[in-house]
């Protein structure tokens, strides 16, 4: 047989969890052929010594709905390894929703998840009002890496009730009338549903996004009705149930029976917080009580901390306070000026310090510091806490701030973690066995956090540096665990017949790359982009899309469709 791709010498890492092997990978019409010692010939040769060949990192937890119109390679996820994506999380999607009415849509989306509304409404080519004729847009569109997408509830609720999805609570008409492009949406090819009930998703007036109105009774109803026509994942951004047993027990309850009786596998997100750091087991342990039950629960833990990134580039947490809101209206050249002006920078200083009387921040927006939790962010692994340098310069830490910025010509970032703070609990959330590690959240917060590198962070990190996991281990949490939690049973593993979604990395090089801020969106809004170091290859559908991290002009990618779908 003469093959289309041919990966030699390298060791095959099948995402299993077993031993490496030595073995020739061989690729035809997108699939892998063969593996073993290869002889014949292929149209493209690819050199593995020294490295490892692994299946395409798979992430369920990305935002890329918007981006993908506008940035066909599928940054900054494609650039740490990861080929297939499901989007759509959280309730937010861009369908259903006709053209007239995207306002309703992008108020949903422009706050809690950082997204420029003039991005939006310049870089997407509305065609389509169902969600069935969204997904045939985006199954158009050129892909450098696989997506798949649940339906939204806010968009679903916008798309049903319009603006009353903002303020009022379903009547019968409305859930039928969601019922109904709900199955639609599933038999094109929705991968599920998802909804938010967290307090910190919030539309930029300070309301709750629409499906937060939502009872528990519209989320039950929408979710049996997946289950009735072969189901779907179910997603949340979960409830806040905080520390009252009582609160926890109804909604771990309500969460269980929905599983059980919808017969749809339900996940979350939980991190760990430093106020709470007794809360977050519990939410993982729920997954037994639902095996046990007879339902399905998984539970997507981060790799790291989730940190806001911090610039003077880009937002710090006083952009709206007094004094620094007229400077920082400013542009950046003058800017610097005024910081250096004694009386401004005696203000600036004053304001600082000051305790914050303000509204709270919502998401990954920059909060009123904690000095003894932001760091000066000089690179990867590379850190140091801000109450210490301002220690070490004899003054108080806004100054030390202001003064590292202006040498630095403002080109630095200083860490501000939002939650997973104790990579203890990191780790014990990797490795319990109702977890998947996941939750990039790429294509959202993007000029706010850089965690498209969740996977590159795993392997640099907690393999290489720590130790905590074998790299078989670390390649089998980012590949067939998230492939098989998201029932994806074509992709996740090296073996003959399944896609040709392959890594040739090194294992002892790969690594995350310093963080950048570019103004390369739509309408010149600002996003923080952060490659790698270590991937020679990274193959989608059996051609080559990045050559060390440098795109080929291939775009193999696909929609990837769920359970329910029919053809």
């Amino acid at each position: 047989m003469a093959y289309d791709l041919l990966i030699k010498n390298g060791f095959v890492v099948d995402g299993t969890g077993a031993s490496r092997f030595r073995a020739d990978v061989g690729v035809k019409n997108g699939k892998i052929a063969h593996i073993g010692k290869i002889n014949e010939s292929a149209l493209e040769t690819i050199d593995a010594e020294g490295q490892v060949v692994t299946p395409g990192f798979v992430d369920g937890h990305t935002h890329m709905d918007a981006q993908i119109f506008w940035d066909p390679l599928g940054q900054c996820s494609c650039f740490h390894g990861v080929t297939t994506v499901m989007m759509g999380n959280c309730g937010f999607t861009l369908a259903p929703c006709a053209e007239k009415d995207a306002d309703l849509v992008f108020r949903n989306l422009e706050r809690a998840e950082d997204l420029p509304r003039d991005a939006m409404k310049e870089g997407i080519n509305w065609q389509w009002e169902t969600f069935r004729e969204y997904l045939a847009v985006i199954d158009a569109l050129p892909k450098g890496i696989n997506y798949g997408s649940y339906i939204g509830h806010s968009a679903l609720r916008t798309y049903a009730m319009g603006e009353r999805a903002f303020t009022e609570l379903a009547t019968p008409d409305d859930l039928k009338k969601m019922q109904l492009e709900l199955e639609d949406a599933m038999h094109a090819g929705a991968i599920g549903f998802s909804t938010s009930r967290t307090v910190n998703h919030l539309t930029a007036d300070d309301r709750p996004v629409a499906s937060r109105i939502a009872d528990w009774a519209e989320v039950t109803s929408l979710v049996k009705t997946m289950g009735k026509v072969g189901g779907g994942i179910f997603e949340l951004a979960s409830e806040e149930p905080g520390r009252s047993p009582q609160r926890r027990k109804d909604y771990f309850d309500r969460l269980k029976n929905l599983a059980v009786e919808s017969g749809c596998p339900v996940t979350y997100g939980m991190p760990s917080v430093r106020v709470a750091p007794e809360l977050w087991p519990a939410f993982y342990d729920l997954g037994d009580e639902v095996a046990e039950a007879g339902g399905t629960l998984f539970i997507q833990a981060h790799s790291r901390s989730i940190s806001t990134m911090l610039s003077f580039r880009s937002q710090t947490p006083f952009d709206a306070w007094d004094v620094w809101r007229d400077v920082r209206n400013k542009p950046i050249e003058e800017q610097m000026v005024l910081m250096r002006d004694p009386e401004v920078r005696r203000k600036l200083i004053d304001v600082a310090s000051r305790p914050y009387e303000g509204p709270k921040a919502a998401g990954a927006e920059a909060r009123p510091p904690e000095w003894d939790w932001v760091y000066l962010f000089n690179g990867v692994g590379d850190e140091q806490l801000m109450s210490e340098v301002a220690k070490e310069r004899g003054v108080h830490p806004v100054e030390a701030m202001i003064d590292i910025a202006l040498e630095r010509n403002f080109d630095v970032f200083f860490r501000q973690p939002l939650a997973n703070e104790d990579q203890e609990s990191v780790l014990k959330m990797m490795k319990h066995p109702r977890s998947v590690v996941t939750f990039s959240d790429s294509g959202a917060h993007v000029a706010q956090i850089m965690d498209s590198s969740l996977q590159t962070h795993l392997l640099s990190h907690w393999v290489r540096e720590k130790e905590a996991f074998t790299l078989e281990e670390a390649v089998k949490l980012i590949t067939s665990d998230t492939a098989n939690a998201w029932g994806l049973k074509d992709r996740g593993v090296i073996k003959e017949g399944m896609n040709a979604d392959i890594l040739v990395f090194n294992p002892e090089t790969i690594m995350p790359n310093m963080p950048e801020l570019v103004n390369d969106l739509p309408a010149g809004a600002q996003r923080l982009k952060q490659t790698s170091t270590g991937i020679s290859n990274t193959i989608v559908n059996g051609s080559i899309l990045l050559k060390n991290d440098k795109p080929t002009g291939a775009l193999p990618g696909r929609l990837v469709k769920g359970m329910s779908a029919k053809l």
